[in-house]
């Protein structure tokens, strides 16, 4: 029988730790070839009626699995279905919107691990929606932060999310009246907002920061501009190929040059160097996340081992 967990059950037992060594334990499966990786589909109806699909399969620790989910009217429902190599039997089913949160942050946090600096400490924010809370969660996990600066559009939005981000995470969190006032100056910058048009400059960044950008999956969205992706000396995708297809951060400075994105590195080949992914101190890095079912399957199989451990979910029989 397969185990249906609720978002309720998922948050009870997802911790950012767990999530982080699923993440790059994922990577390091694609690198050394036990990882296999399908990239996102998309089905669009006439309706503006979305389906979106992508496919990993984790063969060390023998599962496969999909995410599949729907975007209507603005409403994003996400699930994750959990199976068996050996068996081919369905284990779990998994409602996916908090595990997709932690995922994404936890891709940040991984990129971070190997790219910021050793002694970064400074963080600055573009954006205060759900997916922001989980990026700062990850690289607090990852680094020594002291101090975060945080904006978005919403005035009273950005204090809401200082306040309580800075008793979630114990850090001084600082919310300010523009992007350039949040990243300038800072170790480490994140954008993670759904604008179109670029909310990062490359002049606001300081020599040294690493930048990630989580927000612009579409091709026709941007949240960095092409002096800022220009600036880099490093940039590195969950997935070159996804990248190609959906980062228009990317596609709009790099254009259709194999010679310029084949100087794009993917992540899996920086954690599996071990070796940090900066040359120098005064590098730009930047991590360009899409998002890959790899991460989705490995952190659905870590819920999975624990809500077993720990007796949560709801049977569901099928196929009986």
């Amino acid at each position: 029988m397969a185990l249906l967990l609720s978002e309720a059950d998922v948050r009870k037992l997802l911790t950012m730790p767990m999530a982080l060594e699923a993440v790059e334990d994922g990577f390091k499966r694609l690198a050394d070839g036990t990882g296999v990786l399908h990239l996102r589909q998309h089905l669009n109806l006439p309706e503006k009626t979305y389906l979106h699909y992508m496919a990993a399969a984790d063969r060390m620790g023998g599962y496969m699995g999909m995410k599949i989910y729907t975007v209507v009217g603005g409403a994003l429902r996400f699930v994750v279905l959990l199976y068996s190599i050996k068996m081919g039997e369905l284990l779990a089913i998994v409602e996916a919107d908090y595990l997709g949160q932690m995922r994404t942050g936890a891709a940040s946090g991984v990129a971070t691990k190997h790219m910021a600096r050793a002694d970064a400490k400074n963080v600055g924010i573009i954006g205060t929606g759900g997916q922001a809370r989980t990026q700062l969660e990850a690289v607090c996990h990852v680094r020594e932060i002291k101090r975060i600066r945080a904006f978005s559009r919403d005035p009273e939005r950005r204090a809401a999310f200082a306040r309580e981000m800075m008793h979630e995470l114990g850090v001084a969190v600082e919310a300010v009246d523009s992007a350039e006032a949040a990243v300038r100056d800072m170790d480490i910058v994140i954008t993670a907002t759904s604008s179109s048009r670029p909310v990062l400059l490359g002049s606001w960044l300081t020599p040294g920061v690493h930048i990630n950008a989580i927000g612009a999956n579409f091709p026709q969205k941007r949240e960095l501009d092409d002096e800022a992706v220009g600036r880099a000396g490093l940039i590195v995708a969950d997935s070159r190929e996804q990248a190609m297809l959906e980062a228009g951060d990317l596609i709009r400075a790099l254009g259709d040059d194999p010679g310029r994105w084949s100087l794009v590195r993917e992540l899996s080949e920086v954690v599996a160097s071990g070796t940090a992914g900066r040359t120098s101190a005064r590098q730009i890095t930047l991590f360009k996340s899409n998002g890959i079912a790899i991460e989705d399957v490995m952190t659905a199989a870590r819920v999975y081992h624990a809500a077993r451990e720990k007796h949560f979910g709801k049977e569901v029989p099928l196929w009986t």
